[in-house]
């Protein structure tokens, strides 16, 4: 597949990753966000960082895949650690650099090994607990799901909507940011009411 974004695109495998139960998987990914997070300093990022390239080696993601998965996101790192380097100096942007390099790639292994399916299921059971207290499981899942499935027709329309501007030799802001709201927007009506035909939300 050759979606910009790989989150929520499953690559069908047989590898480490592509074994272990989604849920260990999410569970590992929760634990390590909050470890890269949490522990401060320029040596702990570069070795979060080390593990997050494992991670996607044992993922066997062609280095094609991820640099078309992730160059949308090393700009954004790119740009936050730039500020962060004004803000606070170089160490601090480096350390910020390699954090958000690494939850990306590690996000990126678990997104490309596990089904979403597998993921709504993970996240099925492991609020299932809460029906006791009027959360509905399904509904979160829905929700959860709706925004995976969101993004890769999110920015394909950002392609498109840039393309188009720039067929038409319109270079400004407007002329891109403009149409591009509005297809988001009929696109999220048009959601609302195939779930409404469907009678989901009507309660």
């Amino acid at each position: 597949m050759s979606s910009p974004l790989l989150v929520g695109v499953h690559r069908p495998g047989s590898s480490v990753l592509h074994r272990l139960p989604a849920g260990v998987k999410l569970v590992g990914l929760a634990a390590f966000s909050v470890a890269v997070v949490l522990v401060r300093g320029l040596p702990p990022a570069a070795v979060g960082l080390g593990v997050a390239v494992a991670l996607a080696v044992l993922a066997r993601l062609p280095l094609g895949v991820l640099w078309r998965a992730s160059r949308a996101l090393l700009v954004a790192a790119v740009v936050v650690a730039g500020l962060q380097w004004w803000v606070d100096g170089p160490e601090r942007a480096a350390e910020t650099l390699l954090d958000l390099v690494a939850l990306a790639l590690a996000a990126l292994a678990v997104s490309a090994t596990t089904p979403v399916n597998a993921i709504l299921d993970a996240l099925v059971r492991a609020i299932a607990p809460l029906r006791h207290v009027g959360v509905d499981p399904g509904r979160v899942a829905l929700a959860f799901g709706l925004a995976v499935g969101a993004l890769p027709g999110t920015l394909a329309l950002a392609v498109e909507t840039r393309d188009a501007a720039r067929a038409r030799g319109l270079r400004t802001p407007r002329a891109y940011l403009t149409p591009f709201v509005i297809r988001v927007v009929a696109r999220a009506h048009e959601t609302g009411d195939a779930l409404h035909a469907r009678g989901i939300g009507d309660d």
